[in-house]
């Protein structure tokens, strides 16, 4: 095999797989190792004709700052569709918090950590749209063009390129807020009308009924929002794509 050819491959496989270790597929974590192997060498195949030429081998001590500048460039991509998903899973933590969701938990498919039930089931959810929006092609696409504008050793993160993906994890915590709002002004207006029915019949046993009261509002409420997610996902992947864009310089 050529060694121009067989560096090629390499550069572009590090930049695929800094993407694939660090954006949160449903699954990906428990998953086998050989599945995610694969997978990011069929991404890799696929940009096959994106693929830089190098004519000359490159020394060791380049070739190691190649690898090293490419997977960051792969694993900017990938935190910037993880911002994505963690909009989701805020949202999923601060109704579930009000909801008291916090008292039941189950294992994160993601983490191996205790989650509430609403983390976990916003977890896949994102997951799965992040594939039924087509983001995954876009994503793609976005390898692609990178390869055209940073072939392998050119990537350097500027400033302005740091600020847009620094206001794009800021982004999680405002979107993610505004996401569980109406959940959590619906458990606040349950709370009042708890209240309210505690002063007027102080015999009520209230502590037993907030709880499943509580419950199946915020279920009720989440519920009736979940035509709304699709729309958002896509919203935030075209904002995603639009930051890509321009760290990437495309």
């Amino acid at each position: 095999m050529d060694a121009g050819l067989l560096f090629s491959f390499l550069a572009v496989l590090a930049r695929v797989s800094g993407f694939f270790a660090f954006v949160p597929l449903p699954g990906g974590k428990n998953g086998p190792e050989a599945a995610r192997v694969v997978l990011a060498l069929g991404f890799t195949l696929a940009l096959y004709r994106q693929w830089p030429t190098l004519t000359a081998s490159p020394s060791m001590g380049w070739f190691v700052v190649v690898m090293a500048a490419e997977a960051a460039l792969g694993i900017t991509v990938g935190f910037a569709v993880a911002c994505l998903t963690e909009v989701f899973l805020m949202a999923a933590q601060v109704a579930g918090l009000q909801a008291g969701y916090g008292y039941a938990s189950t294992i994160d498919p993601a983490t191996q950590a205790d989650a509430t039930v609403l983390l976990v089931l916003a977890e896949l959810i994102a997951g799965l749209m992040f594939f039924a929006t087509g983001l995954d092609r876009e994503i793609l696409r976005v390898f692609a063009r990178s390869l055209e504008t940073y072939p392998p050793g050119t990537y350097v993160v500027t400033g302005s390129a740091a600020a847009a993906l620094v206001k794009l994890g800021a982004g999680i915590f405002s979107a993610g807020v505004r996401l569980a709002l109406p959940v959590v002004a619906l458990l606040a207006l349950v709370d009042v009308a708890l209240a309210l029915l505690g002063r007027l019949n102080a015999q009520l046993q209230l502590i037993a009924l907030a709880f499943p009261a509580k419950m199946l509002a915020a279920l009720g409420m989440l519920a009736a929002l979940a035509v709304l997610y699709p729309r958002i996902y896509a919203s935030g992947a075209r904002e995603t794509l639009r930051v890509l864009a321009r760290v990437l310089g495309n």
